[in-house]
């Protein structure tokens, strides 16, 4: 499990949720845009370089987005506005992603998340974050030789990921700081900054923009050493 192939190849075989596995199985091909096609419904592993300075931490797979294709943030539309912004700052090859093979590929950035199988309403419950959080610590570790920034998107991937880091060895400080847009943490060589997630309900209701998401990516990539 020392390489990222070796990770995955156990990670896309987990079952050890079944609330997790009986929704990311039952809901493929529930949704009339994706009537026959052949669903990932399993695990979703990372994606990106496996050199990473930057990570992206986001939420889980969505039951139409990455759960159908296999590839994290790809075929739904908090997909589609993140590539905008990766695309936008230079870490895309393209501002599109819509399935494996479709030729994008990432610089010096890799994409995870602390749940790597679509729950039900994008909600998964506490124990089934904790039952998935050697997933993320194990990634992270892969990539600690070069990590040098991570964007967490949301609040839900901050409380999930600062256990993660402290357990690590990185100087989380105590009490750990709240999650907010626009916050940095310096923890050693590693800068933590807190983006809102780029969720179709922040982007209609404007809580989140473009602008907003790329100057939070732009400080990031910088942190990294990519811009």
């Amino acid at each position: 499990m020392r390489t990222f192939a070796g990770l995955d190849a156990q990670l896309v075989q987990c079952r050890a949720c079944p609330r997790l596995v009986e929704w990311r199985e039952g809901v493929a091909g529930t949704k009339a845009a994706f009537a026959g096609e052949e669903y990932w419904a399993r695990p979703v592993p990372g994606f990106g370089a496996e050199d990473a300075a930057l990570a992206v931490v986001g939420l889980a797979p969505s039951a139409h987005g990455a759960n159908r294709t296999g590839r994290m943030f790809t075929g739904d539309p908090s997909g589609d506005f993140l590539f905008r912004v990766l695309y936008e700052v230079g870490l895309a090859s393209q501002p599109v992603s819509t399935a494996i093979g479709d030729g994008l590929t990432l610089r010096g950035t890799r994409l995870v998340s602390p749940v790597r199988c679509a729950p039900p309403e994008n909600r998964p419950t506490p124990g089934e974050r904790d039952a998935c959080r050697h997933w993320l610590a194990d990634e992270l570790d892969l990539l600690r030789p070069t990590l040098r920034a991570i964007v967490v998107l949301g609040a839900f991937g901050w409380q999930a990921l600062l256990p993660v880091l402290s357990a690590a060895g990185w100087p989380v400080p105590k009490p750990r700081p709240a999650f907010a847009h626009g916050a940095r943490m310096q923890l050693g060589d590693l800068a933590v900054f807190g983006c809102y997630h780029v969720s179709p309900r922040n982007v209609q209701t404007g809580r989140v923009t473009q602008p907003m998401v790329v100057t939070a990516f732009t400080a990031a990539a910088s942190a990294a050493g990519l811009i």
